[in-house]
């Protein structure tokens, strides 16, 4: 079973990304994962994850779909979960001719839904909770930077919701919900 897990920036997805990874031996693929682990890989894709890093830019479509047309073909497990990934429709594309390349298909998109106002005050408090402990928080887990990320996120990601649903396979879920109502709710939509 291959699944995208959409959602805003604190929706949870990484989380119930590894528990679905856990529970059904799937396989996390999160970009940001992948390229820092291709950086350091020394591998002909990782030596130019690492010359496009240390310039500073941004990794292009085409290095990302590289990074995952490499995870895919080697063992797949019980399928794939893409985390943060696609995050525009152009990628979605990409990745939909990337399956068919290599045979596989998507058979599920789950949204996590959340209340904006509800999600900003989840991360800035974490965050707050974090620091108060000395623990450590990204520097941009503060109220502008969270309602920025999410307006990024709005403009260019939440055009998929619309195509995913119009090919059938997007799934709606409550984000905002205890971590184990929202997993047994994941569950509930694969299943």
């Amino acid at each position: 079973m291959n699944i995208i897990l959409l959602g805003p920036p604190g929706a949870g997805k990484g989380t119930q990304a590894q528990f679905l990874a856990e529970s059904r031996d799937m396989i996390q693929l999160s970009t940001g994962d992948m390229l820092r682990e291709a950086k350091d890989s020394g591998t002909e894709m990782g030596n130019i994850v690492a010359d496009v890093m240390a310039r500073g830019d941004l990794v292009t479509d085409d290095i990302v779909i590289g990074l995952i047309r490499e995870k895919l073909e080697g063992d797949k497990k019980g399928g794939v979960i893409f985390d943060g990934f696609p995050r525009t429709l152009a990628q979605a594309d990409a990745l939909e001719e990337l399956l068919a390349d290599t045979g596989e298909t998507l058979d599920a998109v789950i949204e996590l839904q959340v209340n904006d106002e509800t999600l900003v005050q989840r991360i800035v408090g974490r965050a707050e909770e974090a620091r108060a402990a000395g623990q450590p928080v990204r520097a941009d887990d503060n109220e502008d930077s969270v309602r920025q990320r999410l307006m990024e996120y709005y403009k260019k990601t939440s055009p998929l919701i619309g195509y995913y649903y119009a090919k059938g396979k997007l799934s709606r879920v409550d984000g905002l919900g205890e971590i184990d109502e929202v997993r047994a709710a994941i569950s509930d939509a694969l299943d």
